[in-house]
């Protein structure tokens, strides 16, 4: 079959994986190394680079990158250029999860919708302009990692603006490069066990919104909704196993004809992506449902927990 088909001679291509320090960018870095590919794998601190080139072959190179700040991103290409000499790059994976913070619109303050957009999307989307030349070089491959959890709009914040802004990046992207040869794939990926450290971070900035609204705020939600916010259902919808996604993250990198779209776990299949698809008055019934509701609110049928 046609997705059975794959790229020949794969052992030296060079292939960039942003978020490295732990979780799918670990794992992925990793896995295309005993693979045969060079992989150069960008993590935000020391002791992430470290760990991941204690437990890798000689072939693996890291480099330190922060995707808020432009002048680590300039140096971050000028390696892979180095690295790569000459011959451009096969592969670059885009990971980040830059979550938090998180909560109600009225919570937030624009600098809160920056700290997320700045690594999430803006980040990104500067780092593969810059390896745009690199890539079209080697007909190479872009491929984007997305939770499938932030296409489906929830809760404020800078987030789901971050995804929804990466997929629609992404299919501009594939359909002007595709005339160069380079093919661009999503990979939408559902809630895993490994992320959950992501979760704990977001309820540590809940707290911190929580602390520095005014009492007027405050009191209109309730120190209950505080509390049941932390009780995530999303945590009950989580898979034990990231080899699903690295299956597609390596199909999107091998194969002859890539999809378009991946979509790993089975809530990115089915839960995510129902609610994506019901029709508005239906997702925001079963949303209203399973969140908690502030104190003053003034719709009926509220503040009824389920346990996905």
């Amino acid at each position: 079959l046609w997705y059975q088909y794959r790229v020949r001679n794969l052992n030296g291509k060079h292939v960039f994986i942003t978020g490295c320090d732990t979780g799918l960018g670990n794992s992925l870095a990793k896995w295309l190394d005993k693979k045969g590919f060079c992989v150069i794998a960008a993590c935000a601190t020391e002791k992430g680079s470290q760990e991941l080139q204690s437990c890798s072959s000689l072939s693996l190179k890291t480099v330190n990158l922060n995707l808020a700040d432009s002048n680590s991103i300039a140096r971050a290409v000028v390696f892979v250029t180095e690295q790569t000499a000459g011959k451009g790059l096969f592969g670059l994976v885009s990971n980040t999860e830059g979550t938090a913070p998180v909560g109600p619109t009225d919570w937030l303050r624009i600098e809160d919708f920056h700290s997320v957009l700045d690594v999430s999307l803006l980040g990104l989307i500067e780092i593969t302009l810059k390896l745009l030349p690199l890539l079209k070089k080697a007909e190479g491959r872009v491929v984007n990692l997305i939770n499938a959890q932030g296409l489906m709009a929830f809760v404020g914040g800078g987030y789901s603006l971050s995804k929804w802004g990466m997929e629609a990046f992404s299919d501009t992207l594939r359909i002007e490069m595709q005339h160069f040869g380079v093919k661009v794939s999503i990979v939408e990926h559902g809630f895993f066990k490994a992320e959950e450290v992501n979760s704990g971070i977001i309820e540590k900035y809940l707290f911190k919104l929580w602390n520095r609204l005014t009492p007027e705020i405050r009191n209109s939600y309730g120190e209950k909704y505080l509390v049941e916010s932390q009780r995530s259902s999303v945590k009950r919808l989580c898979d034990y196993d990231i080899s699903n996604v690295i299956k597609c993250m390596e199909h999107a990198l091998i194969a002859k004809y890539p999809r378009t779209r991946y979509r790993a776990g089975w809530d990115a299949k089915f839960f995510w992506l129902f609610l994506y698809y019901a029709p508005s008055c239906l997702s925001d019934m079963l949303l209203r449902v399973t969140f908690p509701a502030p104190a003053e609110s003034r719709r009926p049928g509220h503040g009824v927990l389920i346990n996905v």
